[in-house]
């Protein structure tokens, strides 16, 4: 790739197309009054923007960078997940939307405050914020490498990614910082459009630069079995299957949809309960017709690239972006990767925000929401979260393992316990706040073991044995299995303590 690639017009298009979405974002977040306003837009905005900003929030940098790897290296198989990431957001929205909506609340976490006490809604927020800012910053990481390899002519390949990591987080933090929840919605529905656009101008563009167009494209793929979609076969160490996606994608997405604040705080924002029930089913119905076309991406990008090798799967969609878009195109497209990231860490940065300053902040000093130094907290608390979200991407390494997978595996690692506290408040009436605490630890506990065996058994040669079998559970059985240990511990628990209790009272 040559320096003069990246032409002046698209200089102009990244640069104009960033100043105008930072300041558009800055315009229609401004007039803040309170942390209301701030953190869910005085729950005021149509459903069909909250859904592209759901769908933007969970896929916009990952979708559009790793995606394309997966189809690229394997096959379609992907989209078995994507049938259950439906499924879960339909529990979702008949089982916990009620709930929220009823209670007018600002965080996911509060519930747990009116089922089981401020105890449980604390150990919940904290493991969101150590789990979201862990996960963001490897979606820093992600979107950084289109700006590393537009500015690699220019400086040496050790400051690549460090420069473009703190260029993003400068600005995001800056934008994020003004602009409260109502700027986030309203630029990531623009950011959707145009990387969507992305992706339907890379479809065109690879057609067209292959013999036979897209006709060949999937006649090679089928004769090299990469439009593979099904696999029947049960195995828990395979991440694409039936059984894998339905239940596995299904339980993901009713813990990133129901117990993850990044997504509940979109949610919020909503008119309305079935405006809420309409924008979160109707984002998964968007993210499959999305994965599904990054796959088809991935699978141009095969037949183009035949046998060139990448450091890493990430780089592949980046380089043909960089490399083959026409001039103007370019431009625009990597503006939008690099603003859809931004708008996603400016989400990112507000519900860590808004947990940090509802769950934790309030309880402590005991002001209200409607309390001018609330709303000057949850500023300070964005400003600091974007600072560490910022630092966690330039610590992340680089590899070979696609980032969308790392991202789900850290999310799956404690999804499964946040769900597991949900379920036992809303369908163990007997569970009480000793008994979701003590369930969701074990769960956290069960899952660090499955996560790290491979670790643990190194560490300790004795249990290498009995934990060899864990090592290779994919990551959608995560959120399963946390889940089921969390219910089942707190569930065991309750029936305990209602027993020890009857034995004494008698």
């Amino acid at each position: 790739m040559s320096a003069s690639r990246f032409g002046w017009i698209d200089f102009a298009v990244l640069l104009a197309y960033l100043a105008g979405s930072t300041a558009f974002g800055l315009w229609v977040g401004r007039n803040q009054k309170n942390a209301t306003t701030y953190f869910v837009a005085d729950r005021d905005i149509p459903w069909w923007a909250v859904m592209f900003s759901v769908v933007a929030t969970e896929t916009s940098a990952l979708t559009f960078i790793s995606i394309p790897g997966l189809s690229y290296l394997g096959n379609l198989g992907f989209l078995q997940i994507c049938a259950g990431y439906i499924l879960g957001r339909i529990v979702v929205a008949v089982v916990l939307l009620p709930r929220y909506m009823d209670g007018k609340l600002v965080t996911a976490y509060a519930l747990l405050d009116t089922r089981f006490g401020p105890a449980t809604r604390r150990f919940t927020a904290v493991t969101f914020l150590a789990t979201r800012a862990l996960a963001d910053s490897v979606r820093i990481f992600a979107t950084a490498i289109p700006i590393a390899l537009i500015i690699g002519p220019v400086m040496p390949r050790e400051y690549l990614m460090p420069t473009a990591i703190l260029v993003l987080g400068f600005v995001t933090v800056l934008y994020t910082y003004y602009g409260g929840m109502r700027a986030v919605i309203w630029t990531e529905f623009i950011q959707a459009g145009i990387y969507l656009l992305g992706g339907v101008a890379a479809l065109y563009l690879l057609g067209r630069s292959t013999v036979g167009g897209w006709g060949g494209i999937l006649a090679l793929a089928g004769d090299a079995g990469k439009l593979q979609l099904l696999d029947f076969s049960f195995t828990l160490s395979n991440p694409h299957t039936v059984w894998a996606g339905l239940l596995g994608g299904a339980f993901l997405a009713m813990a990133s949809h129901g117990a993850d604040q990044l997504i509940v705080q979109r949610l919020l924002s909503a008119r309305s309960l079935r405006d809420a029930q309409r924008a979160v089913i109707g984002s998964g119905i968007v993210v499959f017709a999305q994965f599904a076309l990054f796959l088809a991406v991935g699978l141009g990008l095969w037949s183009a690239f035949g046998t060139r090798t990448f450091d890493t799967t990430d780089a592949v969609f980046p380089t043909f972006i960089v490399e083959q878009m026409p001039h103007g195109l370019l431009g625009l497209i990597v503006a939008a990767v690099v603003a859809a990231a931004m708008s996603t860490q400016s989400g990112s940065i507000n519900s860590l925000a808004a947990t940090t300053t509802h769950d934790i902040y309030l309880p402590l000093t005991g002001r209200s929401a409607d309390d001018p130094e609330t709303l000057r907290a949850g500023k300070r608390f964005a400003l600091i979260w974007g600072v560490v979200l910022t630092l966690g991407a330039l610590l992340y390494p680089e590899g070979r393992t696609p980032v969308v997978v790392i991202a789900l595996s850290i999310a799956s690692f404690t999804y499964g316990a946040l769900l597991g506290g949900f379920f036992l408040g809303i369908f163990v009436p007997r569970a009480r706040q000793r008994d979701a605490i003590t369930g969701m630890s074990v769960g956290l506990a069960a899952m660090a073991i499955v996560v790290f065996a491979k670790l643990i058994g190194t560490a300790i040669p004795p249990l290498a044995p009995l934990l060899h079998p864990l090592e290779s559970i994919a990551w959608p059985w995560y959120v399963l299995i946390g889940t089921s240990v969390t219910v089942l511990t707190g569930t065991a628990s309750a029936v305990m303590m209602r027993s020890s209790s009857t034995r004494h009272g008698s």
